[in-house]
């Protein structure tokens, strides 16, 4: 989901200082009853056959893909220069990641019932149109197969850039862009006071959320001592645009705060004419200041940076939640229904702070790291992660009631909890399952892995 707040004269237009930035935020604000929902899901591609990735330009290759769906569903192509990399349709759209994943990015819809049957479409045109190239797709949080020196390379002009970049800020950084898949949310905020508690609780949970998505236990054929191996790789990616934000849990932070660690992020390109030129690690304050050669830094700029800074809760016009693998369907359409609950409910809000409003940020990463490796076994400030879940549940699914959209005949979301709530008591996260299988009555086999995972 782009800045929508400015049209494309106002996105063209320079920016004056950083406090013109702060704007940028105060635009996304929205009264409550226009509050809405936006779901994007990414999945890892394989050929069912020989279990190989799927390239780019060949007849049963992603290009090929892509261009069946537009022509069969009436998407719009997006094209760089020959190559068509994005679709785009009645506010939803259709993404190609680094290593071929392909994204979803769902359009802001009132409820979970209605992003939930827009996933269920998606999968459904995804099958429709794969099958015949032999191609799957899978819910897991990694590539089960290939390590990132056997995947193809997608031709989108800002991978090329990241790839050459970000090895240089962290070690794993290719393998999260190559081989990881997650699923996320999008909410909207009143005003600066409501961002800064929807985005502060939601940092502090991001630990617990990510122990129930944990699925990303298998990776190069086998087993990688993680459940979460993408969360654990996102913590060698950049320190300068990634992590837990402890900035967020000051008292002075805000729209102000934000704007001023994000000029402070080093850019990955600045964009003229369709050309992505290399920024070398010019931070965007530097380019609000000095330029690059003839180009002065616009609000589209800015738009662009924002997308390449990558904390596990988001703020741009909207707050988006980033902390969780790519799961099974039903597990899927829970994610943004335990959000809903969380974040559009004012009592759950607090209740769900005050689950982890005494934390600290060493005790908040510590979490994080446990939770990679052990899923809901793991721990956060000596309490047991699948406590918090289980109470951190509990509280969406009162704010769901609370908020029930009356009127409507599937008023009720709560039910979209439930396939979490059966994760919890089964006591172990999603990639714990797929471990325990593959070591035991799966016997190592990928195509049994195939077909638990695939959508």
């Amino acid at each position: 989901m782009s800045l929508g707040s400015a049209d494309a004269v106002e996105a063209n237009a320079r920016v004056g200082s950083p406090e013109d930035l702060v704007q940028v935020f105060r635009r996304g604000e929205k009264p409550a009853e226009r509050f809405r929902v936006g779901t994007e899901h990414e999945k890892i591609g394989l050929y069912a056959d020989d279990h190989n990735p799927v390239p780019y330009d060949t007849p049963r290759g992603i290009r090929t893909l892509l261009e069946t769906i537009a022509e069969v569903d009436g998407w719009t192509r997006i094209l760089e220069g020959p190559h068509i990399i994005a679709l785009e349709k009645e506010g939803a759209s259709i993404t190609l990641e680094p290593g071929g994943q392909l994204e979803l990015s769902g359009a802001p819809l009132r409820t979970v019932h209605e992003t939930c049957d827009e996933f269920h479409t998606h999968l459904a045109l995804m099958k429709r149109v794969s099958e015949p190239l032999g191609i799957v797709w899978l819910g897991l949080g990694i590539h089960p197969v290939h390590t990132v020196d056997e995947i193809p390379q997608m031709p989108k002009e800002r991978y090329r850039i990241m790839r050459s970049y970000l090895p240089t800020r962290g070690s794993l950084a290719l393998d999260m862009m190559y081989t990881t898949a997650t699923v996320q949310a999008n909410f909207d905020f009143a005003d600066e006071a409501d961002m800064v508690a929807k985005l502060r609780t939601a940092l502090a949970l991001s630990p617990i959320v990510s122990a129930m998505f944990a699925n990303s236990s298998l990776s190069g054929g086998k087993a990688n001592g993680f459940i979460s191996r993408r969360v654990a790789l996102w913590k060698q990616v950049d320190p300068d645009r990634c992590g837990l934000l402890p900035m967020a849990f000051e008292p002075d932070f805000g729209y102000r705060r934000y704007v001023d660690w994000a000029l402070d992020a080093p850019m990955f390109f600045v964009v003229r004419d369709g050309e992505y030129r290399t920024a070398n690690g010019m931070t965007f304050r530097q380019f609000l200041r000095e330029g690059y050669g003839e180009a002065r830094a616009t609000y589209a700029d800015f738009d662009r940076h924002l997308a390449t800074l990558f904390p596990e809760v988001r703020l741009k016009h909207i707050i988006e939640v980033r902390g969780a693998d790519a799961v099974p369907p039903g597990l899927t359409c829970s994610l943004p229904a335990l959000w809903k609950g969380v974040l559009y409910d004012a009592d759950a809000l607090a209740a769900a702070w005050k689950l982890v409003a005494d934390t600290s940020h060493p005790q908040r990463e510590a979490a994080r790291g446990d939770a990679a490796r052990r899923g809901l076994g793991s721990e956060f400030a000596r309490r047991p992660m699948r406590d918090l879940a289980r109470e951190l549940i509990a509280i969406s699914r009162e704010g769901l009631r609370r908020i029930g959209h009356a009127g409507r005949q599937d008023s009720d979301e709560t039910p979209f909890l439930d396939p979490l709530m059966e994760q919890i008591e089964l006591g172990v996260s999603p990639g714990q399952v797929v471990l325990e299988r593959w070591e035991g009555e799966w016997g190592r086999s990928i195509d049994r892995l195939i077909d638990y995972a695939r959508y």
